[in-house]
């Protein structure tokens, strides 16, 4: 085996997968189908073995493939935050900052905020990955995380702003049409937009009351953004904050003194970054921002 692999073999490998075609993996990395081809082979004949089974359908990772992936994912995003590190000169607020945010907060909360940081700071550059999916900051996924949950792992600056409210909310129309529930009970008479997967914090919501059931919603979906623009086109009842429900006269509370839950916002960056002049200028603008919103 030789030990002496060069990265671009391993970007390759990881385009490979992530693409499951060499056709796929070319038009990725804008290089020629060829080039990903000897890649792929200069990899395999360096580890000593197969790491796809060639088919009509494309390319299937074999065991060894599956077992490498994690770790090149992890060597990719090291290398992804070597380069972010390296784009600014240190002590000065320019280059690039990777925020990971979820979907409502990135498309609702975000863009201002963000468009205020520009333009104080018009030498850097924000990338911002909208998911509901938690970046493991510790593998530098990104630079900076908002979160709805408490961080439990080490080496991580994170500062706690006050909790989001959520309440229940429809379009006015809605409720005139159908009228207003008076108890979570009489929710099952509604149109209720709810989630597709259970998650352990979906659960929980269920364990006290049955009316949140999956099997009780007339619209099921994981993005809380289609959760919303469902609620503003007047589809049903659904849960949205109630800071966002303030700011279109649409749309009613119902139920408030039944139904308050308070979601959590946490503010999250690596320790080591603590120092960084641009990240610091993130990581405080978010909270600032995030603080009043």
């Amino acid at each position: 085996m030789n030990l002496d692999l060069d990265w671009n073999l391993v970007r390759t490998f990881l385009a490979i997968c992530h693409e499951g075609s060499l056709s796929g993996a070319s038009r990725k990395l804008g290089l020629s189908q060829p080039t990903i081809a000897r890649h792929l082979a200069t990899l395999e004949t360096s580890l000593g073995v197969e790491l796809f089974i060639r088919s009509q359908r494309g390319l299937t990772a074999t065991e060894q493939a599956q077992d490498l992936l994690p770790l090149a994912e992890v060597l990719d995003a090291t290398a992804t935050s070597f380069l972010r590190q390296a784009s600014g000169p240190a002590g000065q607020v320019r280059g690039t900052v990777r925020i990971s945010a979820s979907e409502i907060i990135s498309v609702e909360h975000l863009p201002p905020i963000l468009a205020k940081l520009r333009r104080r700071h018009p030498q850097l550059a924000v990338e911002l990955v909208a998911s509901n999916a938690v970046a493991d900051l510790l593998r530098r996924d990104a630079d900076i995380a908002v979160r709805n949950t408490d961080p439990r792992q080490e080496a991580l600056i994170a500062q706690r702003l006050p909790p989001v409210k959520l309440g229940l909310h429809a379009r006015r129309d809605y409720l005139d049409r159908f009228g207003i529930p008076t108890t979570l009970a009489e929710l099952t008479n509604f149109d209720i937009i709810g989630f597709d997967t259970t998650t352990p914090a979906v659960r929980a919501m269920v364990s006290t009351n049955a009316v949140f059931e999956r099997s009780a919603f007339a619209l099921r979906t994981d993005s809380n953004l289609v959760q919303l623009a469902a609620i503003r086109a007047g589809y049903g009842i659904g849960i949205c904050q109630t800071v966002l429900a303030e700011r279109d006269p649409s749309l009613v509370r119902v139920l408030a003194d039944q139904f308050d839950v308070d979601l959590d916002i946490w503010i999250v960056m690596h320790e080591d970054l603590r120092s960084n002049a641009r990240c610091r200028a993130v990581f405080d603008a978010l909270v600032d921002g995030l603080r009043v919103n």
